[in-house]
Order: structure tokens, then sequence, then C-alpha cells
């Protein structure tokens, strides 16, 4: 029975790592399907908890339902922020700095800098922080935590099962898409964000994963808050080609807004060097000030979004509503509450698109102007803008809307808000301008793209054989007929590799004296190219293969599993050569 058990275990851990360094490979979808699979549900389940960890204590606390803080009075809605600063400042203090470092920002950073892998305590205090945000009544957005949350889950998944650094940028796509689909009920929107703001690539190897990790998440957030929108179905569509001209004009305003998100956001950041107590309390301040005039701006904002979309709400109140949501939540979340942006950019908006939609029908009130319809393209055209992220944006309207009819409005809308937020305000979508602006700019090419789809095991050169510098004419015969590419030489602190046609290219002509046994072969005194070699995981892509060979002034890598904290065991052989066949195939 115990053999029994050793076979099984035995054979179950060669699976595993078959598993494992099958994902190396470019073609690896069905691997990468499953752990999408498993990725979707891990993250689905931390995104209900996330949600029920905000929605359930307001629902039980607000007279009115979770969003209902107009509802309560002056004074308490002034302590619960200055009370959740507070408590946010003693678990960020607690947490320490490092922790902070949380966000969409982050993500990327962590994901094209070093390889996907998220620290876990920076993934806690997104999770914590968020909560104690939103509770207290912050003007701060869901979406966003819940991205890093995603990316955070795909990352310790990636952990657990050692999986290639090659595959970990798919996996953070599909946490990133699981995250979104389970927090907004938008799986098609999860899919483009992840592969448009995140990923920033799109390869059907890449899709198909992401696609079934963001069914995951939309199944689990139904199951648990039985598919519940926010929003109102539209039905309706432009009632004339005369209101195409709007479209443009809100376009350009739509910029004009986003260009002031943006700006107020990376102005706020500018004072990251402050401590963190006054951050949090200038955050307050604002917050407190703002909502005691205007208690709409607290929260998510989804309740004020679905009066708008009612048309509840006259042209002075959606105005003053967009700009102070904007202000608010650009400001604090620049200050560094862990509070995502794309919420309030969508509920600002919505509020913009409202406000336009009457001012078109003042202008023209033979048109029966549908105010959903034109808080959609606020929305649409605003979340485009500010993240930079057009067919994400029109995608998450279509599902939230369920209206075909809004796709082509909407594209004229989003076109019109990026190009001008990009070329006349010179902004790149947010979260680029804050690593930008915070020393972390994202400079990504082609090559390196796709030099990380792939791992070093997909091209080493595994027919090799380690060697003593020096050995006879029978030693190396008996070497070169095991058939190997290569010799390396094993002479600390570095190993050196040489062809070994090289070596039996020169045994044809070898001296009387090495043929007669009686003079050793120096294989560094024999004719031939040798290759000074740099250690490199078995988990790295071929990107890290690259730079490894480049600032480690090395001709090759030799792949390594680790034993013990030390590179030991030699795998395989990356050359120049190989990466320059894998980019050009």
């Amino acid at each position: 029975m115990p053999d029994t058990i050793a076979k099984w275990l035995k054979r179950a851990n060669s699976a595993v790592v078959h598993f494992r360094h099958s994902l190396s490979y470019i073609d690896a979808l069905p691997q990468l399907t499953l752990l999408g699979l498993v990725i979707g549900l891990f993250t689905g389940l931390i995104i209900v908890c996330f949600r029920l960890c905000i929605e359930w204590p307001l629902g039980q606390f607000m007279p009115n339902g979770a969003e209902s803080f107009e509802q309560l009075s002056a004074n308490t809605r002034t302590a619960m922020i200055f009370g959740g600063a507070f408590i946010l400042w003693v678990f960020l203090r607690t947490m320490g700095p490092e922790a902070s470092q949380v966000g969409v920002g982050h993500v990327l950073h962590r994901l094209h800098n070093f390889q996907g892998r998220l620290p876990k305590r920076s993934w806690f205090t997104q999770f914590v922080g968020g909560v104690i945000c939103l509770l207290s009544g912050f003007s701060v957005g869901r979406e966003g935590p819940a991205v890093h949350l995603g990316a955070g889950c795909a990352s310790q998944v990636g952990n657990w099962l050692k999986l290639p650094n090659n595959s970990r940028h798919t996996l953070v796509g599909c946490g990133v898409a699981a995250a979104i689909s389970a927090s907004f009920d938008t799986p098609m929107a999860g899919v483009i964000f992840a592969m448009e703001v995140i990923v920033m690539e799109y390869t059907i190897i890449g899709f198909v994963p992401v696609i079934m990790a963001s069914v995951m998440g939309a199944a689990l957030s139904q199951a648990v808050f039985a598919g519940a929108s926010e929003l109102v179905l539209v039905r309706n569509d432009m009632e004339s080609l005369i209101e195409l001209p709007f479209m443009v004009g809100c376009g350009l305003v739509i910029a004009l807004s986003s260009a002031l998100f943006i700006w107020l956001n990376i102005t706020a950041m500018r004072f990251r060097h402050w401590a963190l107590w006054q951050r949090l309390t200038l955050a307050a301040v604002i917050t407190a000030a703002v909502a005691w005039w205007q208690p709409a701006i607290m929260g998510l904002g989804y309740d004020t979004l679905g009066q708008a979309m009612g048309g509840e709400l006259v042209f002075t109140a959606l105005m003053v509503i967009c700009f102070a949501k904007i202000v608010v939540s650009a400001l604090t979340v620049g200050l560094g509450l862990p509070g995502g942006v794309i919420g309030p950019a969508l509920v600002s908006g919505a509020c913009l698109g409202g406000a336009l939609g009457l001012l078109v029908h003042a202008i023209y009130p033979d048109i029966v102007v549908e105010p959903a319809f034109y808080v959609l393209i606020g929305m649409a055209g605003m979340m485009a803008a500010v993240v930079n992220a057009p067919l994400a944006a029109l995608v998450a309207v279509l599902e939230l809307s369920y209206n075909p009819h809004i796709i082509f409005p909407a594209m004229l809308v989003i076109v019109v808000a990026c190009v001008t937020t990009r070329y006349f305000f010179n902004f790149g979508g947010i979260f680029n301008e804050q690593l930008k602006h915070s020393g972390r700019p994202l400079n990504l090419k082609p090559a390196q793209q796709a030099l990380r789809r792939a791992g070093v095991r997909s091209v080493m050169d595994t027919a090799l054989t380690i060697v003593h510098r020096e050995m006879d004419y029978e030693q190396a015969k008996q070497i070169l007929a095991k058939r190997p590419n290569w010799l390396v030489v094993d002479e600390a602190p570095k190993y050196t590799a040489l062809k070994a046609a090289n070596l039996a290219a020169w045994l044809e002509s070898a001296p009387v004296e090495v043929l007669a046994l009686e003079k050793e072969i120096d294989l560094f005194a024999i004719p031939a190219q040798r290759l000074i070699l740099a250690a490199i995981h078995e988990d790295a892509t071929l990107w890290e293969a690259e730079q490894a060979i480049t600032q480690g002034h090395s001709d090759a890598v030799y792949v390594a599993t680790q034993q013990q904290s030390v590179l030991n065991v030699m795998q395989g052989i990356v050359t120049a050569e190989h990466l320059d066949n894998y980019y050009h195939s």
C-alpha cells in the first residue's frame, strides 16, 4: 500500500511538473484556459466578498439603501468621513509605505516590470483600504480596487503553482477580467478592459483564457447578487441626424472634463511627499466640505447615476454633481486614498451627458430627448477618455444598457473625446499619467512584448554535456559519442560553452601526442567560438533571457532549476541566435 501511494504521488508530481513546463510554450491554450477557469472562480469569490463587505454594512446602517448618504445629517456625514480617514491612517501606517502601493497603476507597473508578481501585503491593503474608503463615504470607485484584487489573485495562483513568467501576463489579464465582470456584471467589457488597458495586446492565446475567467467571475456575481444592475434599460435611438453635430460637441466637452480629471489627479500626486496623516486629513477636508454642500458625491454615486438615467435631475444639479465629483474624486485618489477612478469617471460622465442632453432639447425643442440616452453617451465618452480605453467603454455601456442603438453615437463621442484628450491636452490615460509622474513610465516595445509571450524552456537547447576544461582523446571520443550540441566547461565562477562540432573538427587533425594519450586536450586552446554563460531561472521569459545576455555582458544563458536557493541544475542553453529565430519566426 505505501508503495502504491508513493507511485501515485510520484505520477501526480510528474504531471504537475509537465503541466508547468508546458506553459512555457506559446501555444499552451488548453492549459491557460483551465487556469483561467480557476482564476475566474477565485477572483469572483474575492470580489463578491469585497462587495459584500461594502454593501451589507451600508445597507444595514443607511436609512434607505447603501447609497443614501444624502439622507444622513451633515454632521453624521462629516463624522463618517473623518472617522474613516483616521481608521485608514491607522491601517496604512501599520501596513507600511511599501504596502500602500495600490490601484491599477500599481498593477501595470508590476505586470510589465516585475513579471506580474504582486506583493501580498499591497493586495491586502487594497482590499481593506478600499472597504474603509467606501464605507466612510469617500468619493472613490470600487472597480479600480477590484482590478488590483483580481490581478493579485492571479499572481498568487501563479506563485502557488510556480508557473513560468510568460504565462503570468495572461493570468493577470484573467484576474482583471473576472474582477471587472464580477464587480460590474459586464463580462465582455471585463475581457476588453483587461486586454486593452492591462495586458495591452490582442492574441487568440490571450483572449480565450481571459474570456473563460470573465464568464466565471460574472457567474459568481450573478449567483450572489441575482444579476442586479445599477442601470435601467434604454431602448430608444437618436431622433434625427441633426443630433450628430451635438455629439461632436459632447465629445469636446467630455474631453475637457476628462483632461480636468486627469490634471487634478496628477496635481494631487505631487503632494505624495507629505506625511500620510496630512494627506488623509486634506482628503477628508475636501470630501467633507463638498459633501456638506452636495452629498450626492459621496460613495459610489450609482444612486445619482440612476436619478440621471430617469431624468430626475435638472441641468444645474447635473453640472454641479459632475464637476464636484470630478474635483473630489481626482484629488482624493491622487492624495493616496486606496480607491478607484473608473466609477467616478462613469458617474461624472453620466451627469455631464444628461446635462448635455437637456441642452440639446432646449436648443431643439422638437427633438424628443431621452435623458438616459445622453447619460450613457456621457458615460462612454468619459470612461474612454479618462482611462484611454475606447473599446472597453463602448462595450461597457452596450452591456449595461442592452441597447444596440447606443453604438453609433457612442463611437462618435468616444473618438472625439479620446483624440482631443490625447492630442490636444496631451494626456495618454490616467493610469499611464500616474506612472509617468511617479517616475515609473511604461516603455513597451513590440519586441519586448513578443519575447514575453514564451518561456526559455520553449527554445532552449538541451543537447549539452558538462565537461572539465582538460580531457584526453578517449574521453573526448566518449563525450562526442553522446552527440551533444554543446560542451559546457565547468570552471568557477563562470560556465563557458563551445560547439561540440568544433571539438570534433579539431580531433580530425589532432597532434600525434594527443592521439597517443600523451597530452591532454585543452578546450580553451583549440580553435572554437566560446560563449560565456549567465544563469537564468527556468521560469524566465525570453525577454528576461535577452536582458540577462545584454546586462550581464554574456553571450548566452543557461537555464537552471533552483535547489536550496541556488541555481545549480543546468537544463539547457539559450543563445542570442535562439532569440532572433523566435522573434523572426
